[in-house]
């Protein structure tokens, strides 16, 4: 009866959440939405549950919001699915977490492409498992036409370690003569980030109560707007 409950809140919540968005004026849609995904440990602690249920739970709320997210007028949105810090994590929560990220990207593929949904990654890819990667790559080829939303999976991602590739990418190309050191700009620069070929985000959300970013954007944040919230991921 709980998760009904749920579920009837959840529902009225978006109704009322979509009622209001169209009655705003179209520059005030934030056409690129970041979200750092906080709380699933938390969730399962509060439920006596194990964090792996924790986590499950954190994939449902993915799942809900990317239906959600293009209703509103939402083009891109950035989700912080695991930072290059998460490895620290114990070896059996990291071993969990990929495979949900394979099983997860694998069961969900049709609906991406059904919903016209393309799925894009930021992060230090190469360094992820092989078998993570090719079903990544796979998922991303298929919905490469996706025109509704751009889905970006933060992924062994550091906005500290964003900044260094960026960097050593184009020290490369003053060593190779490519380009002149008096002409990097911040054009320059955030042609080189992960994120190259998305606008900057305009809103920035963060659940769990934690007041602060966590090494998420850092480049592409300067003049983003920053909300965070009590409500745990999951919820």
């Amino acid at each position: 009866m709980k998760n009904e409950t749920s579920e009837i809140n959840r529902d009225e919540l978006k109704e009322k959440l979509l009622s209001e968005v169209k009655s705003l004026p179209q520059e005030r849609i934030p056409i690129h939405v970041a979200i750092i995904m906080d709380g699933n440990g938390r969730w399962a602690k509060r439920r006596n549950l194990p964090r792996t249920e924790g986590h499950r739970a954190g994939i449902a709320a993915v799942k809900r919001i990317v239906r959600f997210a293009p209703q509103t007028g939402v083009r891109v949105l950035s989700l912080f699915a695991f930072s290059t810090e998460n490895w620290r994590r114990p070896r059996d929560e990291v071993k969990t977490l990929m495979h949900l990220l394979r099983d997860t990207t694998l069961r969900e593929l049709n609906e991406l492409i059904k919903n016209r949904v393309r799925l894009v990654v930021s992060g230090r890819f190469d360094e992820l498992p092989w078998e993570q990667r090719a079903v990544l790559s796979r998922a991303m080829k298929m919905t490469k036409n996706g025109d509704l939303l751009t889905l970006n999976l933060a992924l062994n991602y550091g906005g500290r370690a964003e900044i260094i590739d960026a960097t050593r990418s184009i020290a490369r190309m003053v060593k190779n003569g490519e380009l002149e050191p008096e002409d990097i700009d911040e054009r320059i620069f955030a042609k080189n980030l992960y994120t190259a070929e998305l606008p900057d985000p305009d809103l920035l959300i963060r659940t769990s109560g934690e007041l602060r970013i966590s090494n998420f954007m850092l480049w592409q944040t300067a003049y983003t707007e920053l909300y965070f919230t009590e409500v745990l991921w999951p919820d």
